[in-house]
């Protein structure tokens, strides 16, 4: 077969429809097979799947929302900066230099490790970091989980 070296444009610079027929031919986006997105499931299927293979079926598994914790993590800086405010506000109670609090009660179901631990804090919640639990030990404190005795 024989190949076109020179491009068809060199050809029809000086005329109105430069070789394309009628005037509105390749002009509107009926000249690429729709606008945007469309034609990828049809007509433009090879493309698709040689250069977007990944766009159409599903993907992995996703689990049901009920089923996945979602964890609202409170760091124990923070806990430390706020212990006298639950005191006040009732949620925390205080018995000699310790400080009791029930995060479970204020919606705080994780316990993270950031920050600096200056008061005795006995915390229960339902989960904790190994860096939160150094920290609240450290201070004196101690962290409670349900799985374990008062």
């Amino acid at each position: 077969m024989v190949r076109r070296r020179e491009k068809k444009s060199r050809y029809y610079r000086g005329s109105r429809t430069h070789g394309w027929g009628r005037v509105a031919q390749h002009r509107r986006s009926g000249r690429k097979g729709g606008r945007g997105y469309v034609g990828y499931h049809k007509h433009k299927w090879s493309w698709t799947v040689k250069y977007a293979p990944d766009w159409y079926g599903s993907h992995g598994f996703t689990r049901h929302p009920s089923l996945v914790v979602q964890f609202r993590a409170l760091n124990v800086g923070v806990l430390d900066e706020k212990i006298e405010e639950l005191v006040n506000l009732g949620v925390a109670t205080r018995s000699g230099d310790s400080y009791y609090v029930d995060l479970t009660l204020l919606g705080v179901n994780k316990l993270t490790g950031s920050g600096r631990v200056s008061k005795k804090i006995v915390v229960r919640v339902h989960k904790a970091t190994e860096q939160a639990i150094a920290k609240i030990s450290g201070a004196g404190g101690k962290v409670v989980t349900p799985g374990e005795a008062n």
